[in-house]
């Protein structure tokens, strides 16, 4: 086979593989019987064993040299394969070995973190988070590094960005918050009394799927489901599916976690249908279909409609008598107004999934200290609890009663997912600058006033959906906003937030 055609063949059949195991994931975080996740583990490992063979074997060194032969340097192309070329290199560093325990552990770690965070038992959850550490460092040591080996993970998920780059970024954000937080937190009222009546979850469910879809996530194309921690995951571009989890007794949560999670759909979704199955929609590093340039990005799109879009006072001014006519009961000492005030309202709080905006960094901080710190073996897996205590304590002021609100809230240490939180407040930023430089446009802006989202997501789409891979992130964000990562948006949004949230009060 001659030119590239060797080479989108067999990234076809990786794309295919890793495929089939997310939607092993996703059945094992929605569906599967609790005594099926060590067999799950197994499955997975197959087949990411698969892949990596796929993409370091010699049919694919063989497919490199001829795809590098076939595309002239100035032919944007030539990106790609440089890009495959690195993410093989990196492939090859780590052990067969290495990659297959990690895929096999993943398993039965999330089952066990699901019971485990249920019981509030960490030291029953602690011999898997053990393991995991264990081989993450080692993972970090095949990959290699400069300065920590946490670079290594972090670098996985968002290319270039280090515990150096990260340092400067979050105290210019803990510089801006926390004068905001003061100001939010001292003009806050009490919580109204509709705040902690009962909704019923179906009701929820009905009005978050519907918001979904006039964001652009298309149902045809996705499903909802429930899980124990939301999240997104996609086996090409027309099977893109999202979770939530709902509570009657707190309203907010279910609502964002969908929309966030919807974030993340379109941006799947809205990949050019021509990259399908190649790796311009293949996360060929970490071995997984994931078409979104980084998670960064990808968390940027999340955080921009849960955030920017769905907490914003236009879009309850816009939809609240909709909203409320679900619940008249619950509701009918509610307002429009009220509404946006109380899911804006500063409450430090011990779950990240449900912060408000203003504490949700020092959430993703806390994280990254502790992971860089078991990373680096200055923290002890058995120490975990205590040092999340402490920090929680020291950045939010709040005692950590159980386990369960506290290291064993989040999913991602038990798939293995060190490196991954910065994300979060990359995204934050990142969307702050994606929705800033989308609202300048005219087309965009009036939409958002009058109700009608899809100005918003065919900007979206042109400017970073529809690019895939084929982008690097730097690139992606420099083109469609003008500026390199700049947390001046994010910040300017939260004054104004706060701004208004206090001068109403």
């Amino acid at each position: 086979m001659a030119g590239t055609e060797r080479f989108d063949a067999l990234m076809g059949r990786i794309n295919d593989v890793l495929c089939a195991v997310n939607l092993l994931a996703w059945d094992a975080r929605t569906g599967m019987p609790p005594a099926g996740a060590a067999a799950r583990g197994r499955q997975s490992a197959t087949l990411l064993g698969i892949a990596r063979d796929l993409a370091t074997g010699d049919d694919m060194r063989a497919a490199l040299d001829e795809a590098r032969a076939a595309v002239p340097e100035a032919d944007p192309r030539r990106t790609l394969i440089e890009g495959a070329e690195a993410a093989v290199a990196s492939l090859r560093r780590l052990p067969a070995r290495l990659v297959e325990a990690a895929a096999e552990l993943r398993g039965p770690a999330q089952a066990a973190w699901a019971a485990c965070r249920a019981a509030d038992d960490f030291a029953t959850f602690r011999p898997f988070l053990e393991r995991t550490v264990a081989i993450r460092r080692e993972w970090a040591e095949a990959l290699g590094y400069e300065a920590h080996p946490y670079d290594a993970l972090v670098g996985l998920h968002e290319p270039g960005m280090t515990l150096a780059r990260l340092a400067p970024l979050y105290a210019a954000l803990e510089a801006g918050i926390r004068p905001l937080l003061r100001r939010a937190l001292a003009g806050a009222g009490p919580e109204p009394a509709w705040l902690a009546r009962r909704y019923p979850v179906a009701e929820q469910r009905a009005f978050a799927l519907e918001m979904a879809g006039r964001f652009g996530y298309d149902l045809a194309r996705g499903r909802l489901d429930d899980t124990v921690h939301p999240f997104e995951v996609s086996m090409g571009r027309d099977d893109v599916r999202i979770t939530g989890r709902f509570r009657e007794d707190w309203l907010p949560g279910g609502l964002f976690a969908v929309w966030h999670e919807a974030g993340h759909g379109l941006y799947e979704q809205s990949v050019d249908p021509a990259l399908s199955r190649t790796v311009a929609a293949t996360d060929l590093r970490n071995l997984n279909a994931l078409a979104g340039a980084s998670l960064g990005l990808h968390e940027s799109q999340s955080r921009l409609l849960e955030n920017r879009v769905g907490r914003s006072a236009a879009f309850w001014d816009l939809h609240f008598d909709e909203f409320a006519s679900r619940f008249p009961d619950q509701l009918a000492d509610a307002d429009a107004e009220g509404f946006w005030r109380a899911v804006n309202r500063a409450r430090p709080s011990l779950i990240r999934v449900e912060a408000d905006e203003l504490t949700y960094d020092a959430h993703i901080m806390l994280r990254t200290d502790i992971e860089a710190r078991l990373i680096a073996g200055e923290l002890a897996v058995r120490d975990v609890p205590g040092a999340w205590a402490e920090a929680m304590q020291d950045r939010l002021g709040l005692a950590v009663p159980t386990d369960r609100e506290g290291c064993l809230q989040d999913v991602h240490w038990s798939s293995g997912g060190f490196g991954t939180f910065p994300t979060y407040t990359l995204g934050n930023v990142m969307g702050a600058q994606f929705f800033a430089a989308a609202s300048a446009e005219p087309a965009v802006a009036e939409g958002l006033g009058r109700g009608d989202y899809a100005p918003l997501a065919r900007w979206l789409a042109e400017h970073l959906h529809r690019h895939g891979r084929s982008r690097s992130p730097a690139r992606l964000l420099r083109d469609a906003t003008g500026s390199d990562l700049d947390p001046a948006a994010y910040l300017a949004a939260l004054a104004a937030k706060v701004d208004r949230l206090v001068r109403e009060a």
